[in-house]
């Protein structure tokens, strides 16, 4: 199966009209799409780029994870806690080597995206799209006459983009962004990341597990500001630890001099540093521009991120959107659910109309970090009280045979009824086990669900177990404090040590 970006029934000079079109083929455009199709509405995508998938399959989401895969692959970090193991980056390995395996999943993403489309009959066609009015999009493509679409309905689904530097050009070979960090052709000695968030931690750690020398350049006193501080601490010192990657927090870059294929930085306190490779990952911005959203009258904020109601329809009641190119959260899991609930909300299908209030949250750093719900700061922030049980990978015999004995699980519960607030996890697998977390806070469930419930052994899935009977530690200590009585009872002990 392959993907036709030319569809038949589209002709040149012409309209040709459909229930509804959509620009983008990436997460959001592509399930969107597909939702309305399967209800049996007429569809068409439209994609500027020679393939499908967006960030997510050709330059972000499934690149950086394959890359980090074959990472630790070639480290051999996976076996660090295993007796008798030298972990180090196997000889002679190729920037080939390296390559291999992303390119090999990008293309089967390819060909699974194109068989789904396929499958639900979508119209396909390539080229850049742009409003002449809120029923109509003009479609060019070099070399070939402008071809006119019009429809009922309307999904922007561009995606987002890197955020350029201000003060130095990206030039894909010493400054580069997290599209052109994947077209070096040889892994550099040295790297310099600018930026603390998701995407810098994600490739700091992969290229960091290979023996690249990297340092992290966080303008913010800490990495992955928006997640849990303890979470994000323990990355910090894991980094460290683990990968030797150097971090300055707090830390404003003045200047960037490329010389001899090489890079200066000038952080804000003078220091300057030296590399082969500088990433500049300070954010990104939504793909808006060119569109004509303007002349309808439809609003973008300044990083290019179109507004939208709680259906994700703009100011024209027809055209909807969806995805990164709405903002945050940004995530190719939320991006497909909202694009979904845009469809229901705009043909009033009896389906889906809201997206989901509980959404898990995966960074894929090494170790993985993932949280669902509410934050210790959040909480406070919104004077709601809460008590935290914890449990260590350390004490969990699965952690201990795969060496994973750093991370751990953190509960937050309210204390009077325990009802689980929120969860935060960093280690191996943190983020395909923040599911269970999710789903029992989308069914309010209390701690009593993890004490009564059976996990299979040896599983890091049974560290909930334990982080909910530390929980009830936490409240019988709280207890006895107020109380005025000693905080280890024998009571206290047959809890937390069953």
């Amino acid at each position: 199966m392959t993907y036709t970006p030319d569809a038949p029934g589209l002709i040149h000079g012409s309209a040709d009209h459909y229930d509804l079109v959509v620009i983008g083929a990436g997460p959001a455009g592509e399930k969107g799409a597909a939702q309305a199709a399967y209800f049996g509405k007429k569809v068409c995508i439209i994609e500027r780029a020679p393939k499908p998938g967006g960030a997510a399959v050709n330059t972000g989401t499934i690149p950086s994870k394959a890359l980090r895969e074959t990472a630790l692959y070639f480290s051999g970090l996976r076996q660090k806690g295993l007796y008798g193991v030298d972990v180090h980056v196997k000889r002679d390995i190729t920037i080939s080597d390296f390559m291999y395996r992303e390119r090999s999943v990008i293309e089967a993403e390819w060909a699974l995206i194109a068989e789904n489309l396929s499958k639900h009959g979508i119209a396909t066609m390539q080229g850049s799209a742009k409003f002449t009015d809120a029923n109509t999009v003009e479609v060019t493509r070099y070399g070939q006459a402008p071809r006119y679409i019009t429809a009922d309905y309307f999904l922007v689904a561009t995606g987002s983009s890197p955020q350029q530097p201000l003060d130095i050009a990206v030039d894909g070979s010493v400054i580069v962004d997290s599209d052109t960090l994947l077209t070096l052709d040889r892994i550099p000695q040295q790297m310099i990341v600018i930026g603390g968030g998701v995407i810098g931690c994600e490739y700091a750690c992969t290229f960091a597990a290979l023996g690249v020398r990297v340092t992290i350049v966080n303008s913010r006193s800490r990495l992955l500001a928006h997640l849990d501080a303890e979470v994000s601490e323990t990355l910090r010192q894991l980094m460290t630890s683990r990968l030797g990657i150097s971090v300055h927090v707090n830390s404003e870059t003045t200047n960037i001099v490329v010389d001899d294929k090489r890079a200066h930085v000038t952080l804000s306190d003078d220091t300057v540093l030296s590399s082969d490779v500088v990433l500049f990952s300070a954010g990104r911005v939504g793909n808006s521009q060119g569109l004509g959203l303007e002349a309808l009258g439809i609003r973008t904020n300044a990083r290019g991120y179109v507004s939208v109601d709680a259906q994700y329809r703009t100011s024209q009641p027809n055209i909807y959107a969806a995805g990164d190119v709405v903002g945050f959260p940004a995530l190719a899991s939320t991006s497909m659910e909202q694009a979904r609930v845009a469809v229901c909300n705009a043909f009033d299908l009896k389906y889906k109309k809201q997206v989901a209030n509980v959404l898990p949250y995966g960074v894929w750093t090494i170790p993985e970090i993932a949280t669902v719900g509410e934050s210790e700061e959040q909480l406070m922030q919104r004077g709601v009280a809460f008590e935290v049980g914890r449990s260590n990978f350390r004490l969990n015999p699965r952690g201990q045979i795969v060496g994973e004995v750093d991370g751990f699980i953190k509960l937050l519960f309210h204390p009077d009824d325990q009802r689980l607030l929120g969860v935060s996890i960093i280690g191996e697998g943190a983020c395909e086990l923040i599911h269970i977390g999710a789903a029992a806070i989308a069914f309010d469930a209390t701690l009593d669900y993890f004490i009564q419930a059976v996990f299979n052994y040896p599983a890091m899935s049974d560290a909930y177990k334990y982080a909910a009977y530390d929980g009830l530690g936490a409240l019988t200590r709280r207890a006895s404090r107020a109380r005025g009585l000693p905080s280890s009872g024998g009571g206290l002990r047959a809890v937390t040590t069953e």
